[in-house]
């Protein structure tokens, strides 16, 4: 049963075919939060983009691709993102437990460069013969190659909206053009979350905000207009603001690992900003099985309350 939350959300994107808003409502009502408006999903691309060992020693259960689908299964996640060979080896054995969303790029640490570009490693088809309901892919505003990849997501963008599926954006700002503090400075989140808007994407996936201001330009219109961003909860807010004043799904990142009293109090931040919810991966499954149901569980409480 839709609730007046999920009709509401829906109703935000009206150029869309019925077969992309039942995969949205697919999205929004599964799972502890289903029907609340909330989402908690959880990603795993760090093999890829990180190396097995650093992703999954820490808790070695990670290795087996099952692991992280039952994982988000067990603890009640709204769906479960992976790259391709991930959930090549498992969509079948699981079909319809758990909404699927494909990760379409990915990038490694083995190269380094000062203008990343993720290589794109999947297709709509192949999303789509997964039974997914959602395309994800990562674009890097502020990097040299950003064009390169708005046009490869302008094009994935149409072909999934034609064929019935959701588009997620991870959008990270880095590349030589931003420093590191810059990389999650509020004014680059908001930035990175309107480019992401005007591209086209239901869910757009940054990073939590930091108390810190990139642009000189933007720093004059924050100081003149005293916009708050001393607390987690007001920079969020600007956050949300800025995709399209709240009515476009933001979800923001675990980020590195930290314990759970910390990861709880930014938790509570996000919700309290008008955060979506969570898309959090390492802080979940490098810990013991048992732990991280219980944290992913609390953190749905935290975003259910």
């Amino acid at each position: 049963m839709a609730t007046d939350r999920v009709k509401e959300i829906l109703s935000w994107y009206p150029s869309d075919n019925p077969g992309t808003l039942t995969n949205l409502y697919r999205l929004l009502n599964t799972g502890t939060l289903a029907g609340t408006g909330k989402l908690v999903i959880l990603p795993v691309d760090q093999g890829f983009e990180h190396g097995p060992m650093r992703s999954f020693q820490p808790n070695v259960g990670g290795y087996d691709p099952e692991y992280h689908i039952q994982l988000a299964i067990d603890s009640g996640c709204n769906a479960y993102a992976a790259p391709l060979g991930q959930l090549e080896a498992v969509a079948g054995k699981y079909a319809g437990q758990m909404p699927l969303i494909l990760k379409l790029n990915n990038s490694d640490t083995l190269a380094k460069i000062d203008q990343p570009c993720s290589a794109v490693t999947g297709s709509v088809d192949d999303a789509i013969r997964l039974g997914c309901v959602a395309i994800g892919y990562t674009i890097y505003p502020g990097s040299g190659q950003r064009n390169r990849m708005y046009e490869d997501l302008r094009e994935l963008t149409k072909e999934a909206k034609a064929k019935g599926l959701a588009v997620i954006t991870w959008a990270y700002p880095r590349g030589a053009g931003i420093s590191k503090d810059g990389e999650t400075a509020v004014d680059v989140c908001a930035y990175a979350a309107q480019i992401t808007a005007q591209l086209g994407s239901h869910v757009i996936k940054v990073k939590p905000p930091k108390d810190f201001i990139e642009q000189a330009e933007a720093k004059k219109v924050f100081e003149k207009f005293a916009v708050p961003t001393k607390t987690l909860a007001d920079r969020v807010r600007h956050v949300v603001q800025s995709a399209f004043n709240g009515k476009r799904i933001v979800i923001f990142s675990g980020g590195e690992a930290k314990g759970t009293d910390e990861l709880l109090e930014e938790v509570k931040g996000l919700r309290d900003g008008g955060a979506f919810g969570s898309i959090m991966g390492r802080n979940a499954f490098q810990r013991p099985k048992a732990e991280a149901v219980k944290l992913l569980k609390d953190v749905m409480k935290v975003f259910a309350s």
